[in-house]
């Protein structure tokens, strides 16, 4: 039933309470002027007292309608008040009694202590409305009206901020048995890959390089699978925020292996999860451009930073460099990888890019991308 099911189950008892109480204050009441209707009126509470109770006990059904109901049968059954006990007199409470204030309770423990808030003052309205200005002009601070009011607020409001800090206590504790069942996971799997692929990468890697040729160069391949999945499962996930968030650190270190040397800050890289995953991309399209222009040789280094809120990561490589007017032509002639997957990747991201190389020297792509949502 979760965290709300014991708030539900009370405010059960608060309404069978009050309802019995309303019901002896009727039989000691001597001074009723339709006792008749007021039998009636506690039928009535009798009947949605019930019905709240089945209600309020399926979640589905604690919706704006139902409490909507609940509390337009509250407030007719309180402005009944004047015809069932006659001319109104001081110190009474209306034949509600304290049964009227289990729909502002209701309201704030589904919908926070501003839910609350305004269920009382609804119910309170409704009750200073009929008694008039005169309870509170004579009897002042100390009058039952006034103390009502007080009470039905600080009820609604007091009772909804409770019951929302238990349901953020409850989403957090969800979260990390969440993410200790994903860590157990996670180990479990790493145990897998490393009694299985891992020894038969690295012996595919071994023997490769004995016999040479062209196994020589599978070896090397499977050598940079191992240290690339071996990256992958031993590296520590920092799991998504609550507001959406993630680490880019992560992403980054999937692209590590043989030829390509990560490095990150010690402490997260928080960025909004969108952003996170679209600047990875651009990383990889960097890294991609690297295999495809500068040879399975090459090496490739990945740096990332923060600082006054913006990310910046930088794809170094040690190829050849890109020519003066390279990339020009290559936009002209309809080779957008560059254009569309780093420089439009990042650019919609809000953030730029630097490419700096000269021939013999390299290349150097920097990416800066603003780490909080614009």
């Amino acid at each position: 039933m979760g965290v709300e099911g014991p708030f539900w189950r009370t405010i059960a008892v608060f309404r069978v309470a009050s309802l019995v109480y309303a019901a002896a204050l009727l039989v000691r009441a001597d001074g009723y002027h339709r006792p008749v209707a007021a039998a009636l009126v506690m039928g009535v509470m009798a009947a949605w007292t019930a019905v709240t109770i089945y209600a309020y006990a399926a979640p589905r059904l604690r919706g704006w309608p139902v409490l909507g109901a609940d509390m337009l049968v509250t407030v007719g059954c309180l402005l009944a008040t004047p015809y069932v006990q006659g001319p109104y007199q001081a110190g009474n409470l209306p034949i509600t009694a304290t049964w009227m204030g289990a729909p502002v309770i209701a309201w704030g423990v589904r919908h926070g202590p501003v839910a609350g808030a305004a269920g009382a003052a609804v119910v309170a309205g409704t009750d200073l409305w009929l008694r008039g200005i005169r309870d509170v002009s004579e009897f002042g601070l100390a009058s039952v009206s006034v103390n009502g009011v007080v009470l039905l607020f600080f009820a609604g409001v007091l009772v909804g901020h409770v019951a929302r800090l238990a349901r953020r206590a409850e989403e957090r504790v969800q979260r990390a048995v969440e993410i200790e069942a994903a860590g157990r996971e996670r180990e479990r799997l790493a145990r897998g890959i490393h009694d299985s692929v891992l020894q038969v990468l690295a012996l595919v890697q071994r023997r490769g390089a004995e016999i040479g040729g062209e196994a020589a160069e599978l070896g090397r391949l499977a050598g940079e699978q191992e240290a690339a999945l071996r990256e992958l499962v031993t590296i520590e996930r920092e799991p998504a925020a609550a507001t959406g968030d993630c680490d880019l650190r992560p992403l980054l270190r999937a692209h590590g292996g043989a030829g390509v040397t990560v490095s990150t800050p010690a402490t997260p890289l928080h960025m909004p999860a969108e952003t996170a995953r679209e600047t990875a991309a651009a990383v990889a399209a960097a890294l991609e451009n690297v295999r495809r222009h500068c040879g399975e040789s090459a090496h490739a280094w990945i740096l990332a930073e923060s600082e006054g809120g913006v990310v910046t990561v930088t794809v170094r490589d040690d190829g050849p460099g890109i020519a003066a007017g390279r990339l020009e032509e290559a936009a002209a002639a309809g080779r957008l990888g560059v254009a569309q997957s780093i420089l439009g990747r990042v650019a919609d991201l809000g953030g730029r890019v630097s490419i700096t190389s000269a021939p013999g020297q390299g290349t150097e792509v920097e990416l800066s991308v603003p780490a909080v949502r614009p």
